[in-house]
């Protein structure tokens, strides 16, 4: 016998569920209550079920796009999440993702959540991909091109960049040409409204896609910038930690919890979400990317926090409750 399909307003219901904990102020009491309306009935699980798979389509995203479309759903809650995650729900969540995801999906070289991989292209550079990454490549006697599509990339090229065609890494954001040194290494980070690039051997010159006027900046060894569409922001340090993702660390300084858990995030599928109340908590440590309960039980032992789950793709830090 074939269990039905969740109906429409089933959905509905599981989409309020989803806001009411991206919400932030579900209490203890909501929370029972949630789990009497998933157990209440096959059709009611089978909802939830459905709610979960579309968690995971958003961890394929780049992380900054799933936050930010979770984070308009605010109240009115009813609404909203019929209209935007009920109607996700009903449609088929790969199609979906496979349309957001195109250019993605289509690159010469690609990564999915949680996935590292290390490639050697023809003039002997060093390609490293980070989690959820995508990466076009296009060499030519004239110009040896990369173009970023998603995610982040570690170059490192020990060869000298002055016998070979220009090194070019482009992102939505503008074009960052490598100057010619001896060797080169550097990360590029593509962000939900910039690029960022660090700069850790050798020097390359940023210029913005679509800048007023002609802007040129150069971030150099031991720098690390950020540029948009039509500026290039200040030069700054960067830390010599900041490529140890490559080895499965995350080095934690003075870091706001909120933004250690939006790290260490990138690495699986689903949600992780910290509690307003201790997002700004400072947290200084070594983390390592690839085991996240390992690194969420270092933040419990050392903060004293506590976490909750629904199902496997919904994971709240949270203070433990006072007695």
């Amino acid at each position: 016998m074939t269990t039905s399909a969740p109906s429409m307003d089933l959905l509905g219901e599981a989409a309020d569920w989803l806001v009411c904990f991206q919400s932030g102020e579900m209490t203890e009491r909501e929370r029972a209550r949630f789990e009497r309306w998933r157990a209440s009935s096959p059709l009611h699980a089978a909802a939830w079920q459905r709610a979960e798979a579309v968690l995971g389509d958003f961890a394929a995203l780049p992380p900054d796009t799933a936050r930010q479309t979770l984070s308009r759903l605010k109240a009115p809650r009813r609404r909203q999440a019929m209209q935007v995650l009920g109607l996700m729900l009903a449609a088929a969540p790969a199609s979906w993702l496979a349309w957001r995801e195109l250019p993605s999906w289509t690159a010469d070289l690609r990564t999915a959540t949680g996935e590292q991989r290390t490639i050697e292209l023809a003039d002997g550079t060093r390609l490293v991909l980070n989690t959820a990454s995508a990466v076009d490549v296009r060499y030519a006697a004239e110009a040896r091109l990369l173009h970023l599509l998603a995610g982040e990339i570690l170059v490192t090229n020990g060869r000298d960049q002055r016998h070979l065609p220009p090194l070019i890494v482009q992102s939505e954001h503008g074009a960052m040409r490598a100057r010619d040194t001896p060797k080169l290494r550097f990360a590029v980070r593509l962000l939900a409204r910039a690029t960022r690039l660090s700069v850790f051997d050798g020097a390359l010159a940023v210029t913005p896609a679509r800048a007023a006027t002609t802007v040129t900046a150069t971030a150099r060894a031991g720098q690390e910038l950020e540029f948009t569409s039509g500026a290039v922001g200040e030069a700054h340090a960067v830390q010599p930690s900041a490529a140890l993702w490559e080895k499965g660390m995350l080095v934690a300084k003075d870091m706001r919890l909120a933004a250690l858990l939006d790290e260490l995030a990138r690495y699986r599928r689903g949600i992780v979400r910290c509690d307003p109340a201790i997002a700004n908590l400072r947290v200084s440590g070594a983390f390592p990317v690839h085991d996240f309960e390992r690194s969420l039980g270092l933040l419990r032992q050392t903060l004293g926090l506590q976490t909750s789950s629904v199902g496997p793709y919904w994971i709240t830090v949270q203070r433990p409750p006072e007695t």
